[in-house]
């Protein structure tokens, strides 16, 4: 395989123990599954060590008080809130972007926009939000909420609060605070703040944001939404797409239908990087790497409820095939995915949990290094990717070894940076810092 011009772009979704639902019980996993910052820390380094673009912080917002059943045999993904971990990390790390989750749902414009241009310059430069507006029941019932909006609704809320908190970041001119003049007593110059007035379907303020516009102009936008309301969401206003994607003609499929998407939003598709989820294992040889990746699988517990993406299936036979289901409200997507691998392969429950529901619908390559560098470079030259979003199934293990084994051997093959050229998180992926619009624009997405 040649090199090419184009750099891969990397980052890593970190979790507690690993994303594998066996990991936990592996030896070398994290023993505990109470906080600790110093575990974070030493994982965010370890992708810096790397030149990694981006760590990636998922949030999963509220637990119902009755989903308690079988909870003492489940590996939750409970841990500290994504925004103040990126914040706290921001501190430990120079270089490596964080994207943190922050659900539209239960959030304001305002308090968002002040938090994250807050970070983004405590960090230099360096924050990216994953936008979600997902609503599982346990985060309807966490919330109060007893009519949860639609699917559609919740997009078009969220693309009016992303709308309104890109204002609200162009509240001041970029060197607005930088000409105090003590001789004058002149601050700031009045041409230098632009308010915000803003009275939409779902928000209604008059406001000018009391911090300084962020070192990146807007923090990057990172979006994860598979359906169709999700992907036209993407093509308005995602700078990064965290897919989902098992097969190469799927990947390049939705990379090729999102880019397209971009042109009725005036939108350059170069500003735009797809990334799947990729999970691994790696070994000296493809069968050290099929044995570790084994020993996850065979550490997952079938027992008491089993959850499909969203679906409960406990009361059909595990060896059994997939149930005619009703199509979920939150992840659509995935849950087209899901049934469509069921019926393309035949598989049973058992197989489909192990295939997609311990993945969540990822590729998982087992190999050796180069097995697993060869891959990678196929994805990206054939235009199913500009990147991944690594799903290290062990942590930390898995992350040591893809840092120290097949980032230099990306790196032998010219792919993939061998030092941070840039600072914020823009410089990374060569995405354009967003100029103050004249006239600030909202607006519903557009139909597909």
């Amino acid at each position: 395989m040649t090199s090419t011009k184009r750099q891969l772009a990397l980052g890593v979704f970190l979790t507690r123990h690993g994303h594998h639902p066996g990991a936990w019980r592996q030896p070398g996993a994290a023993n505990s599954g109470r906080p600790d910052f110093r575990y974070w820390a030493e994982l965010a380094k370890t992708a810096e060590r790397g030149k990694f673009d981006v760590a990636f912080f998922a949030d999963f917002v509220g637990q119902a008080g009755d989903s308690t059943k079988g909870i003492e045999r489940r590996h939750a993904f409970l841990d500290f809130e994504p925004l103040t971990l990126a914040s706290a990390l921001a501190a430990v790390t120079d270089r490596i972007g964080l994207v943190a989750t922050v659900n539209t749902n239960f959030d304001h414009p305002y308090s968002l926009a002040r938090r994250f241009a807050s970070i983004d310059h405590i960090s230099g430069g360096r924050i990216g939000w994953n936008i979600v507006s997902s609503l599982a029941d346990g985060a309807a019932s966490s919330f109060g909420i007893d009519q949860p909006p639609s699917h559609a609704e919740r997009y078009q809320r969220a693309a009016e609060f992303v709308d309104v908190a890109r204002a609200l970041w162009d509240s001041w001119e970029d060197d607005a605070f930088d000409h105090a003049d003590r001789e004058t007593g002149l601050y700031l110059d009045p041409n230098d703040v632009h308010p915000v007035k803003h009275d939409g379907r779902y928000f209604h303020l008059s406001s000018v944001l009391d911090v300084a516009r962020p070192i990146q102009g807007h923090p990057v936008f990172a979006q994860a939404g598979n359906s169709e309301v999700g992907r036209e969401f993407a093509a308005k206003y995602a700078e990064m797409i965290y897919a989902a994607a098992q097969f190469i003609e799927d990947a390049q499929g939705f990379y090729a239908d999102v880019k397209r998407r971009m042109a009725r939003y005036g939108r350059d598709p170069a500003t735009l990087r797809v990334m799947p989820g990729l999970s691994f294992a790696i070994g000296t040889s493809k069968q050290e790497a099929q044995d570790k990746f084994a020993a996850l699988e065979a550490a997952v517990d079938f027992s008491g409820e089993l959850n499909l993406m969203g679906q409960d299936v406990s009361g059909s036979p595990l060896d059994g095939p997939l149930p005619d289901l009703p199509e979920p409200e939150n992840g659509k997507g995935r849950w087209r995915q899901l049934t469509a691998l069921a019926r393309r392969e035949n598989l049973s429950i058992r197989q489909l949990f192990l295939r997609f529901n311990a993945v969540r619908g990822h590729r998982v390559v087992i190999g050796t290094p180069i097995d697993i560098a060869d891959q990678i470079q196929d994805w990206f030259e054939r235009d199913a990717a500009d990147g991944f979003n690594l799903i290290p199934p062990l942590l930390p293990s898995s992350l040591d070894e893809f840092v120290d084994l097949v980032v230099p051997e990306l790196q032998r093959r010219g792919l993939f940076r061998t030092e941070y050229t840039g600072i914020t998180l823009r410089d990374h992926l060569s995405l354009p810092r967003p100029a103050i619009a004249a006239v600030p624009t909202t607006g519903l997405l557009s139909a597909a």
